[in-house]
C-alpha cells in the first residue's frame, strides 16, 4: 500500500521542518509527499529543497491561489492508495500513520477522521481534544454539517477511489475539508472516527487554513453556497 501526504504551503518557513520531521519518519521509501505552495515570500521552498532534497516533491502555483485549490492540485497529483491531508504548521504524532492505515483496514472504509490535541505555537496544550474545543459532532449529518462544519482537513485521510467523486472542488465551496465530508455522507461511503489525538494542531494566529471570525451574513452567504455545490453535485 502506497500512501500520499497532500500539503498546501504558504510561508512557512518556522515550522516547515518540524512538521515534515514528524510525518517523513513515519513514511517508507515508497510513500510520497507532495507540496503545493502558493507563492511563499520566505524561504520556505528553498528550506524544503535543502532539507529533503528529492524526498519530497514541490510544486509552485503560478500565482496565489489560496488553500482550497492548492489541495486540489496536490490531490490531483497523488498516486497512494491513501491519500492525507497535511498542514504546514502542525506536528504528527508517531503512531498516526499507524492507527490511520489499521483503520483502513477495514474495506469498507472510505474516510478516516481523527482527534487532535490543541496547541500554541510554543506546543503547549491549551485542549486534548480539538472536537471538545470546537464543539464538533462528526455524527450530525449532511444539514449539521452545513451548519457547522464539524471536520477538519489536517485530521482527515481518503482513499484513492474517493478522488474522482471529490474533484475538481467547486468554486463555491467555503472549505475542502467540509466538502469532502458531504460528499462522503451524499454518496453514502463509510467514515471511521479515531477518538484519539493523533497530531498537535497547532493555533497561533497565523495559521493560512481554518476558520476565521466572520459576521453573521458572510457565514449564511457561505452556507447558502455550500446548499448550491451540493444541489449542482452530480452522482457518477
Amino acid at each position: 500500500m502506497m500512501l500520499s501526504v497532500c500539503m498546501a504551503t504558504y510561508n512557512g518557513e518556522p515550522f516547515i521542518v518540524r512538521q515534515l520531521d514528524s510525518v517523513l519518519k513515519q513514511l517508507s521509501p515508497n510513500d510520497e509527499v507532495i507540496i503545493v505552495d502558493d507563492g511563499s515570500k520566505d524561504r520556505t521552498i528553498p528550506l524544503i529543497k535543502e532539507t529533503y532534497g528529492d524526498r519530497v516533491q514541490v510544486y509552485v502555483n503560478e500565482r496565489n491561489v489560496g488553500a482550497i485549490k492548492s489541495f486540489e492540485k496536490a490531490i490531483s497529483l497523488a498516486k497512494g492508495d491513501i491519500l492525507f491531508l497535511c498542514d504546514q504548521d502542525d506536528v504528527w504524532e508517531d503512531r498516526k500513520v499507524s492507527e490511520i492505515v489499521r483503520a483502513f483496514e477495514d474495506p469498507g472504509t472510505t474516510l478516516v477522521v481523527h482527534d487532535a490535541s490543541v496547541v500554541d505555537g510554543h506546543l503547549k496544550v491549551i485542549d486534548p481534544s480539538w472536537n471538545h474545543y470546537n464543539a464538533n459532532n462528526i455524527n450530525q449529518g449532511i444539514v449539521g454539517n452545513i451548519i457547522k462544519n464539524a471536520f477538519t482537513g489536517a485530521m482527515m485521510a481518503i482513499r484513492k477511489e474517493l478522488v474522482s467523486d471529490i474533484l475538481p472542488f467547486p468554486p463555491s465551496i467555503e472549505m475542502h475539508d467540509q466538502w469532502i465530508a458531504l460528499v462522503c455522507m451524499m454518496k453514502k461511503q463509510k467514515i471511521t472516527y479515531i477518538d484519539q489525538p493523533l497530531m498537535k494542531y497547532v493555533r497561533h494566529g497565523g495559521n493560512v487554513t481554518g476558520m476565521k471570525k466572520r459576521s453573521l451574513s458572510s457565514q449564511l452567504k457561505g452556507r447558502v453556497k455550500t446548499l448550491s455545490a451540493i444541489t449542482r453535485y452530480k452522482f457518477q
